[in-house]
């Protein structure tokens, strides 16, 4: 893998982002959108309820987590998908790049994209609705890395759909989030699904993520433990997710599915 090949992809994706608005923009209009909603929801039940019970850290600290990982999984399909809107596929392969600074390519620019995405829900709930977390120091890197390897994992898989279903299918890769988000239990604890969920949010890391959250806003002690499983599976999805793009690209190549891949579908 060359680092300068892989940072050429990162530095195109920068070259498109700096000169177009759209692209822009939504960098951090949806997630101010996500904040501004959440951080006043979450007042008015702070208002509303009797207990001492604070919503704030509990569910906009969730929010906060979820968008970053939405964020990094788009950062990844989205920098892919330019390549495909653009017809670009076949001129970006028709070069000495291998499939490894491509893959390695489309990470970097998700990391520059959601740290902005990041930096900007963070300025927001501290600033507006007083929710630092800056305050737990770097006990909130984990919880982060956990959340931003799933999310280059599932970007990963999710551009190899693409690749392998063509353009027509990215409608596939937005919903994702939202899909897992009911198993992920990103805002009540995994023990109120149904049995089979359980055995799904097991599968999924940001589960312990979210799970791990709440025991610290109640007061009691995470578990590293549990912190380091997922962290462990989430790096075994990101070897998943890319044996399985590599694979698509090669049976693309072999049965010259990618010298048609302008075509609104292929099969």
């Amino acid at each position: 893998m060359s680092l300068r090949r892989t940072a050429a992809i990162a530095l195109r994706q920068f070259y498109l982002i700096r000169g177009s608005v759209a692209r822009l923009v939504p960098l951090f209009a949806w997630v101010a959108v996500d904040m501004v909603l959440w951080g006043f929801i979450t007042r008015y039940l702070n208002a509303i309820t009797s207990s001492s019970f604070n919503f704030i850290p509990t569910l906009l600290g969730a929010v906060v987590l979820w968008d970053f990982f939405a964020r990094v999984m788009q950062g990844v399909t989205t920098a892919f998908l330019e390549d495909v809107w653009s017809r670009n596929f076949l001129n970006i392969f028709a070069t000495p790049l291998c499939i490894a600074d491509y893959v390695a390519g489309l990470v970097l620019s998700s990391i520059v994209t959601s740290s902005v995405g990041l930096a900007v829900m963070l300025a927001l709930a501290t600033t507006v609705f007083g929710l630092s977390f800056l305050s737990y120091g770097i006990a909130i890197l984990p919880f982060l890395l956990v959340l931003f390897l799933f999310g280059i994992a599932l970007g990963i898989f999710a551009s190899g759909v693409v690749l392998r279903l063509g353009p027509a299918s990215e409608w596939f890769v937005w919903p994702v989030p939202a899909l897992i988000s009911p198993f992920a239990a990103v805002f009540y604890p995994v023990s109120t699904l149904p049995g089979w969920m359980q055995q799904v949010a097991r599968l999924l890391p940001p589960s312990y993520v979210f799970e791990n959250l709440r025991a610290i806003v109640a007061g009691r002690s995470g578990s590293p433990a549990s912190l380091l499983a997922a962290a462990l599976l989430a790096a075994i999805d990101i070897l998943l997710a890319s044996w399985f793009f590599r694979y698509i690209y090669r049976h693309a190549v072999r049965t010259g599915l990618i010298a048609r891949y302008s075509a609104e579908s292929v099969s």
